[in-house]
């Protein structure tokens, strides 16, 4: 769920100062209209890595903003008057009223973040907090409080490397604080169960937003950014509008300085032919192996591909098929859902297609049409494909609990090579079946699914369903990254059988 902010945004000094003025300006024109319609109130909640700017956002929106608007309130080590009450009550009390903001640092996620970091409560305690918060927060919403909750992230690398560079410069050092230091020794746990508790709280009414927190600037505009258009997005709807239904229509990935998470990967890597022919070999009689193994005989397998028009998912396929027995797989190719399907809930055809134990399930696209294809083309509304996301890793949370084995690949491309692609296949008479209009005009859209991606690895690529990111332009490459990855993660179900 951090891919997105673990690539090394960065704003240069004259961008960021040419922008932050309009910024600010609007920021404060939204307050003031907030203010004078004072139709509801905004809750911003502060979670996230020690180090990555939570106390520095904090000041630089009272800089920002009027913060005779804003109130910020730290909920540390509860008081005993606090602790003679249930434990909502402390947040109850802060709540801000319409027209005004509230910047809780130290909320209730960060208590139930703590103690499971801490042992103080086991997963069955954690669910039961989540469940609790998310009760709150559709209260909340459901009475016209607009919440913003940001978590601003640092990877471990660069956490450390800050703690580094801080203790050994004098004028620095003042600012690690032990917190830094103890959270350096438990990163691994912290962003383990920071990722199960977005993954379970993040809702269309309520969504998380990852800033990466290695760029100040980069961070601020960020920050800025969302607030910005949350506000003004809630302030133009009327209030039965927000009440009957709610998106959150902040945007998920900010465009702010031409990095996304498809541009960070390295397209370059390449096999020779040779590599490539004893590669092969060695993966598709390791995947035969694996499939023959006793503990993958009661577990389902489940293999799902997306990826880049041309971008060869179809290969990719047929190169794990070719050392199988027929009788061993079953290919779903998914394409726009019938009449039949449209009249159930729109899971539906994929829970029909799930893997029973000891088979193995190939989707050539899959579910994530949802927030892809029909997000892009307004096939669904905002509403449906914000809330896909949450629908989408329950569904594969179910998946996995009952031992299915699933692995999920996004094949990528650039523009370059795809209209290559697509002009070899109008070349080729076997191959022009595969290329059709629709495959023209997605490209000019090209922008808008690079986003949409984004979006989707950040919020569903988790601890127990993973995104694995292959990088096609040479198609040798991305076919053994493909079985590799597919074997590697067979033989740490086994692993973990034994």
């Amino acid at each position: 769920m951090f891919e997105s902010a673990e690539i090394g945004h960065s704003i240069d000094k004259q961008t960021y100062d040419a922008q932050v003025p309009a910024l600010r300006e609007a920021l404060l024109s939204a307050q003031y209209q907030l203010k004078e319609q004072a139709r509801f109130p905004v809750l911003i909640l502060i979670n996230g890595i020690e180090g990555a700017g939570k106390g520095e956002t904090i000041k630089l929106l009272n800089e920002w903003m009027d913060p005779r608007l804003i109130r910020v309130d730290s909920f540390d080590t509860p008081t005993d008057e606090e602790l003679a009450h249930p434990p909502a009550w402390r947040y109850w009390r802060k709540l801000p009223e319409k027209g005004r903001t509230g910047i809780f640092f130290g909320n209730w996620y960060s208590k139930m973040l703590e103690d499971r970091v801490h042992g103080r409560i086991n997963k069955a305690g954690l669910a039961l907090q989540i469940s609790q918060a998310q009760r709150l927060e559709r209260m909340l919403c459901d009475e016209g409080v607009l919440i913003f909750k940001f978590w601003m992230h640092l990877s471990k690398d660069r956490m450390m490397a800050r703690l580094e560079s801080f203790r050994n410069d004098p004028l620095q050092s003042w600012r690690i604080n032990p917190l830094d230091w103890q959270q350096s020794k438990t990163y691994d746990k912290f962003v383990r169960y920071g990722e199960y508790i977005l993954r379970h709280s993040s809702r269309e009414f309520a969504p998380w937003y990852v800033v990466e927190g290695t760029d100040e600037r980069y961070r601020s505009l960020a920050v800025g950014r969302v607030l910005l258009e949350g506000l003004q997005a809630a302030l133009n709807t009327t209030e039965d509008e927000r009440r009957t239904s709610q998106p959150h229509t902040a945007p998920l990935m900010l465009d702010l300085d031409r990095l996304g998470l498809l541009d960070s990967l390295d397209m370059t890597q390449a096999l020779e032919k040779a590599e490539y022919k004893y590669q092969l070999a060695t993966e598709q009689a390791r995947l035969v192996q694996l499939l023959r193994h006793r503990v993958l005989r009661k577990r389902g397998v489940l293999v799902m591909f997306e990826g880049h028009d041309a971008a060869g998912k179809g290969s990719a396929i047929r190169r794990i098929t070719g050392a199988l027995d027929p009788r061993q797989y079953r290919i779903v190719q998914v394409a726009a859902p019938t009449q039949d399907e449209l009249a159930k809930p729109w899971l539906w055809r994929f829970w029909n297609n799930i893997p029973e134990r000891g088979k193995f399930t190939i989707f050539d696209r899959s579910w994530y049409g949802r927030v892809l294809v029909e997000r892009v083309e307004g096939f669904c509304s905002p509403e449906e494909w914000l809330r896909a996301y949450s629908e989408i890793n329950h569904f594969e949370e179910q998946m996995v609990d009952s031992g299915i084995v699933l692995v999920k690949f996004w094949l990528s491309i650039d523009q370059d090579t795809q209209l290559e692609r697509f002009k070899e296949r109008e070349a080729t008479p076997f191959k022009r079946f595969k290329i059709t209009e629709e495959d023209w005009r997605n490209r000019d859209k090209w922008d808008d699914y690079s986003h949409a991606v984004a979006d989707m690895v950040d919020r569903t690529s988790t601890e127990i369903a993973p995104w694995t990111l292959v990088e096609a332009n040479d198609k040798r490459f991305a076919r053994i990254k493909v079985l590799r990855t597919l074997n590697d993660t067979l033989e740490a179900a086994i692993e973990k059988e034994r």
